[in-house]
């Protein structure tokens, strides 16, 4: 039986199965290297089988730097492709830094053009992540870069792209039976943009193997993927409503002479905008090269799909929207935060005192030096944020779409308040100013969504708003409820 494969771009084709070297650093957590040559043989054995596709990121540990010897000393042809990520720390970003990362992934995986370069973003209330972006693109259009993905986006972040004229090819996003966030909005966004999905997560961690069934809720685990997809078990309603889940699995599984991790993957692989999945492998200790390939030896059919979908119904729903769970508690991490991730989330836009003790937050549009303006001022436990467009320096963005410019614009008004000192949840009042009567409806589910749990004073009103690009302007009022 032959590996499935699938087009995402007229020069870029990858199997529907990506090996994913993230375990290269939890391999190395104790600070000895792998050796390069003899790790990358292993990935042999994966491209002879017709696995061609590898997933890495610059994090992970010196899985790069293998992959780099492996295309350079073993003979790997153009078959191979190579997918990475840049995952920059939070904080400022300048055009050449973007430059330099991705030069050193060059360097490091020896070839003069990447296959696909995923970026991820920490904080998007810091809107330099735009910048990435853009920078990514223009070398995207310089050639060193084949194509350009994202990573842990969620749909509001991921439309916002789409819609400001950045072509992203995927979105790698974790997606399991045990979290379905993918299989909503994100979904249709996708299908409507020609976004493909490559599904990370898939078997979580190894959960969903025959290795778990009927045994004893672990009290100490031993890898990161095990400790990151055991939250991942805890918020979908504990260890007795997964091992339900396991019980179906292996019925099924059985039924068709394939196992539990074939029948958990290759549900997902059938789901609308699906690519790909990526499997991990801890290379050069133990391959599933067979087993994956099993993957390709049966379908699962109507019947047993609605034995899984019921199996899911009494599962409790991962919270929240794709990536969530590196941005917002609780935090699906294997720490359970984000301290072996990043340092800190450093504020969003300078912050300038001015004579009379009030603070004034600067996010560097144009028009704030042309009309005298601050983003936002806070004066005692105050904020005060101005009317705001969804606007980045000299970038209008979000195009013609009005919930991707609302949503921008929010982002933009949380980091003047967080750079303040405050909080999104501490707003009591908004005002919104719509160009287009039409876009009431959309720009008032997006308040919707952003505000839903604070519920602040809201008035929306519809006025010629200065400059022909903006449908949405929007201003509000915090009230911090402990000072400085």
């Amino acid at each position: 039986m032959n590996v499935e494969q699938i087009k995402l771009a007229p020069d870029l084709s990858v199997s529907r199965v990506l090996t994913g070297l993230w375990q290269i650093a939890d391999m190395e957590r104790d600070g000895n290297l792998l050796d390069p040559m003899k790790t990358a043989e292993a990935m042999s054995s994966y491209v002879e089988a017709g696995f061609t596709s590898f997933d890495m990121a610059d994090h992970y540990g010196s899985a790069e730097l293998i992959a780099g010897v492996f295309r350079k000393r073993l003979g790997a042809d153009q078959q191979v492709q190579i997918l990475t990520k840049w995952v920059p720390a939070p904080g400022p970003v300048t055009k050449d830094d973007v430059r330099t990362a991705v030069q050193r992934a060059l360097d490091r995986l020896q070839v003069k053009r990447i296959d696909l370069m995923q970026f991820h973003a920490w904080n998007y209330a810091d809107a330099g992540w735009m910048d990435c972006l853009y920078w990514l693109q223009e070398l995207q259009h310089e050639g060193i870069i084949g194509h350009l993905g994202v990573t842990n986006f969620d749909t509001a972040h991921l439309n916002i792209v789409l819609n400001s004229g950045i072509k992203v090819l995927t979105n790698q996003v974790c997606f399991s039976l045990l979290d379905q966030r993918a299989g909503k909005g994100m979904t249709a966004l996708c299908i409507k943009h020609n976004v493909k999905l490559l599904a990370f997560g898939t078997i979580a961690g190894g959960f969903l193997t025959e290795k778990w069934l009927d045994r004893e809720q672990p009290e100490q685990l031993t890898t990161w993927s095990e400790m990151k997809y055991k939250r991942f078990i805890d918020a979908a309603g504990g260890w007795n409503k997964y091992q339900d889940l396991l019980q179906v699995l292996s019925v099924i599984a059985k039924e068709k002479g394939a196992s539990i991790s074939n029948v958990a993957s290759r549900y997902i692989l059938d789901q609308p905008a699906v690519a790909g999945i990526i499997i991990g492998a801890r290379l050069g200790k133990t391959d599933h090269i067979q087993d994956n390939m099993n993957l390709f030896g049966f379908s699962l059919g109507n019947e047993a799909r609605s034995r899984i979908h019921e199996s899911l119904s009494s599962l409790d729903p991962i919270a929240g929207d794709c990536g969530d769970e590196y941005r917002k508690p609780p935090f699906l991490t294997a720490s359970g935060d984000l301290s072996h991730h990043v340092e800190s989330l450093p504020a969003p836009y300078p912050v300038m005192r001015g004579s009379d003790g009030r603070n004034k937050a600067l996010s560097g549009t144009i028009w704030e030096d042309v009309a005298g303006f601050s983003r936002a001022v806070r004066k005692g436990n105050r904020i005060l944020v101005s009317g705001t467009t969804a606007t980045h320096g000299s970038r209008a963005v979000g195009g013609s779409d009005a919930a991707a410019q609302m949503n921008f614009i929010v982002d933009k008004i949380e980091g003047a308040i967080i750079s303040l000192g405050g909080k999104l949840e501490e707003v009591v009042r908004t005002r919104i100013y719509i160009r287009n009567i039409s876009d009431w409806e959309v720009v008032a589910r997006v308040h919707g969504e952003r505000f839903r749990d604070i519920q602040p004073s809201n008035t929306m009103i519809r006025a010629d708003l200065i400059g022909d690009e903006y449908l949405v302007e929007m201003e509000a009022e915090a009230i911090v409820t402990k000072k400085d």
